[in-house]
């Protein structure tokens, strides 16, 4: 893979353009928690598996007594220069979803948003052809989509798929003794970060695309096994903030051995430099209080749990017992730094969180 591209002279960089990138755009935590405080009062129909209730990756609508839909949407703005890099991660990122939630990805709708005046057809076109890319390897077309003129370059989808109602799984169906597997390296953000700053290296560009541009398509072999109970993708709340949806969930406690979360080769390294995003502390400052750390526990560890990860790994709580299966699924699909991460603990009074 050849290293990032740099801008024409007549555009500029895709990144310029944007306050913030990738998943790192999403409201943080504490001020989404305000926004959608009473959302949760509108009617429910029977038929609906999943909706907000456990901040999920999808709704989850049942069909019949074979099929369940599962509905999700997610776009940002750019984490990379390339057009065509950009179009691949946020399409990546969107289908992530569906996986996460156990499904098959049947179809997309493209949304659009662009600074009609400042960027080309050429590069527009370019983002575009890199998300039709992705849903090929999906084996899904883009089945139609919307476009707006926009002050920031925008792009996602809408992604569709089918599960079966039984195999549904919420991020919140943990269950005390279990395991969890988390199937990508952290550090998504921190790489954007530098990257941004014009100081990330081709070989650290290239290891930023494979992971981002990988599909979870773990995700439908995982919820076959009866020993899977609850399955979710860490993005933009970053693995602490994920971890907690998980736990709170559950209402069971959540436990991270630190030493055994993967992250890609690198980080540490940036992190430590002061590479870190702006949406790190925005989402340490939203659930920092719910989580136990370590004494001594460095600055750099604590922004690289709270790391915005776009198309981020699946995060599995599974028995004991099938955790073999997990990671032989994940080795089958090509992830090859999947690991054991921590357990998941009856709530004993403390934290939902604590890393150890």
């Amino acid at each position: 893979m050849n290293a990032p591209l740099k801008p024409t002279a007549a555009e500029p960089r895709l990144t310029s353009l944007s306050h913030g990138g990738g998943c790192g755009c999403k409201i943080a935590p504490g001020v989404l928690s305000e926004i959608l405080r009473g959302t949760n009062k509108m009617p429910i129909p029977p038929q609906l598996l999943v909706g907000i209730e456990t901040a999920d990756d999808a709704a989850v609508y049942q069909l019949n007594d074979e099929q369940a839909l599962i509905a999700t949407t997610d776009f940002f703005m750019p984490i990379v220069d390339d057009a065509f890099d950009f179009g691949r991660i946020a399409a990546t990122n969107a289908i992530s979803d569906v996986y996460a939630m156990g499904g098959t990805p049947i179809m997309a709708l493209a949304l659009v948003g662009m600074p009609i005046s400042v960027l080309s057809t050429a590069t527009i076109g370019r983002i575009l052809e890199g998300g039709e890319s992705v849903c090929r390897a999906a084996g899904i077309p883009i089945a139609g989509g919307h476009t707006i003129d926009s002050v920031e370059p925008i792009y996602g989808l809408v992604a569709l798929g089918l599960v079966h109602p039984k195999r549904v799984k919420r991020n919140a169906d943990a269950r005390a003794g279990d395991v969890l597997v988390l199937g990508k390296p952290l550090g998504v953000g921190v790489l954007s970060a530098a990257l941004k700053k014009e100081k990330l290296d081709a070989a650290g560009y290239e290891r930023m695309i494979a992971t981002t541009t990988r599909l979870n398509t773990p995700g439908p072999e995982l919820a076959a096994l009866d020993g899977v109970h609850a399955l979710t993708d860490v993005t933009g709340f970053g693995l602490a903030g994920h971890g907690l949806e998980l736990a709170r969930g559950a209402r069971l406690a959540a436990v991270i051995d630190w030493a055994k979360v993967p992250v890609l080769e690198g980080v540490r390294e940036l992190a430590q430099a002061g590479f870190i995003t702006g949406a790190s502390g925005r989402n340490w400052a939203g659930y920092g209080a719910e989580v136990a750390l370590p004494a001594g526990f460095a600055d750099a560890d604590q922004a690289l749990l709270a790391d915005p990860q776009t198309s981020g790994g699946l995060l599995v709580s599974c028995t004991k017992e099938s955790v073999d299966q997990v990671l032989a699924i994940f080795r089958r699909h090509g992830f090859g730094q999947a690991a054991v991460i921590g357990e998941v603990q009856a709530q004993a009074g403390g934290k939902p969180l604590t890393i150890r």
